[in-house]
């Protein structure tokens, strides 16, 4: 057979690919047999990879101890910038290592990336091949860093090598550089979800609340991934969790941002500022607002926030909720906005009917609350008149900013009465967590807007004995 190209875009003839394919496999009579032939055992591919490269990647010994016997040339490099000795230490091929180093090969080599042997160990892993590196081997630095500033420790750090991490620091690394981005081990270990990395790094007893270029601490990152356990140990060694990075962003601006629900908790118990802004002057509750998150909103409103705060398009929160359409959040700002209100003056007036209740803005499912739901929806989708719902409301104190955004819901010509129906329920949420009578309240609202024949009806009609009465048949 003529031996050609194997094809147009390679540069290996067929009998120099068969003595590439055979050292992969270390097949050494194969080898031997086309070495007879006269195959050139330098030949090199596209890659600039030649037949020793395959044999120390691939950890065959046999092949490689044929090979050095016709090609000492031990530290050629592929277009990659690996050579023998970065690629045994790159696949952990101890051994290998071993008989390179004996051979002469040269210790101080990098790859086009600027990883020596030290770093490729670290990366990977490879806890024997980095005992003999370090143990072994002379004028090995610890702390020699790549083109992007990582030393050996960053490495492992970012690719969860914990085995290695623990070696290096034993062996006296420094803890704290940084790279070229300003990142620390440990902001390399949370970007990645590397628990034990970092609790062993924290360990060291580094600056937990060291920044990298973009002023970013570890916590923002751990916020940003949703890394629970991670934002648990930052916080137990006593992070900054009020940090600003370049964006003006908090690690709670960040969780908000990306719905990790258990790490925003985790910040709210560490009392982080709610009321911070980002370079949108957007608080977190700007954020899950526009977002519509219930859930993270019902958190922040429950720890108390402040509900006045404008963004850079002078837009609070329930108007962002509001221009979302986010209906639901929308009534739980309100009901929240009235809460703080009422709490202020239950303080002012030496009041505490509210103390103590489970507190939730929430949407009302609950069974004993069922009669007087159906109630007001009775009320607002069959008697009220268009425009007497604001009537109401104005009587119970709502602001002109909540009844803008409850009639920023379009739902037709007959919106009112959705309107109507959600300023009652909003009402009733603050009338239950005050602990004042609701039939009590209707009436009064309902006379003082000249409808005396409905606030009759539900006070000849209501049971004293029980905070749901019925509603008269005209209702």
């Amino acid at each position: 057979m003529e031996d050609h190209l194997v094809s147009e875009d390679d540069v290996l003839l067929w009998s120099e690919k068969e003595f590439h394919d055979a050292v992969k496999i270390n097949n050494t009579g194969k080898m031997q047999e086309l070495i007879k032939k006269g195959v050139d055992i330098k030949a090199k591919n596209k890659v600039d990879r030649k037949a020793l490269h395959w044999a120390a990647g691939a950890g065959n010994e046999q092949a490689l101890r044929l090979l050095l016997d016709h090609d000492t040339e031990v530290d050629e490099r592929d277009i990659f910038g690996m050579n023998a000795l970065l690629l045994a230490s790159w696949f952990g091929h101890l051994k290998i290592l071993q008989i390179l180093v004996s051979c002469g090969a040269k210790l101080n080599c990098e790859n086009k990336d600027g990883l020596s042997m030290l770093h490729c160990a670290a990366q990977r892993g490879h806890i024997r091949v980095l005992e003999f590196i370090m143990e072994d081997l002379e004028d090995i630095c610890l702390d020699r860093v790549d083109k992007s500033g990582k030393t050996a420790l960053h490495l492992a750090a970012e690719n969860g090598q914990l085995e290695v991490v623990e070696y290096l620091i034993g062996m006296g690394c420094s803890h704290g550089l940084k790279d070229k981005e300003e990142n620390t081990a440990m902001h390399l270990a949370v970007k990645r979800g590397h628990t034990e990395v970092l609790h062993k790094i924290v360990e060291t007893g580094v600056d937990v609340d060291e920044r990298n270029i973009k002023n970013m601490n570890a916590l923002h990152y751990v916020a940003q991934h949703g890394f629970y356990r991670e934002a648990s140990l930052l916080l137990e060694a006593g992070i900054h969790f009020n940090a600003i990075d370049n964006q003006q962003n908090t690690p709670l601006h960040m969780a908000v941002f990306n719905n990790h629900i258990e790490v925003v908790r985790l910040l709210i118990d560490a009392d982080c500022d709610l009321d911070l802004t980002d370079s949108r002057q957007q608080t977190a509750l700007h954020i899950a607002a526009e977002h519509g998150w219930q859930d993270l909103a019902e958190m922040m409103l429950i720890s108390g926030v402040n509900l006045s705060l404008i963004d850079k398009q002078g837009k609070t929160c329930l108007e962002v909720a509001a221009r979302g359409n986010h209906v639901i959040l929308v009534d739980m700002i309100i009901k929240a906005d009235r809460f703080y209100k009422q709490q202020k003056d239950h303080m002012d007036n030496d009041q505490d009917s509210w103390v103590g209740r489970p507190l939730s803005f929430k949407q009302d499912h609950q069974p004993e609350t069922q009669h007087l739901r159906s109630v007001v929806w009775t009320l607002a989708t069959k008697h009220l008149c268009r425009g007497e719902w604001k009537i109401l409301a104005q009587h119970w104190g709502f602001s002109d900013a909540h009844i803008r955004a409850l009639e920023q819901q379009w739902t037709g010509m007959k919106s009112f009465k959705e309107h109507g129906h959600r300023m009652l329920l909003i009402w009733l949420h603050g009338v239950g967590v005050a602990g004042e009578n609701p039939i009590k309240g209707l009436y009064e609202g309902l006379v003082e807007m000249s409808r005396t024949d409905l606030a009759e009806c539900i006070r000849q009609k209501a049971n004293a004995e029980t905070s749901a009465p019925k509603m008269c048949s005209a209702m």
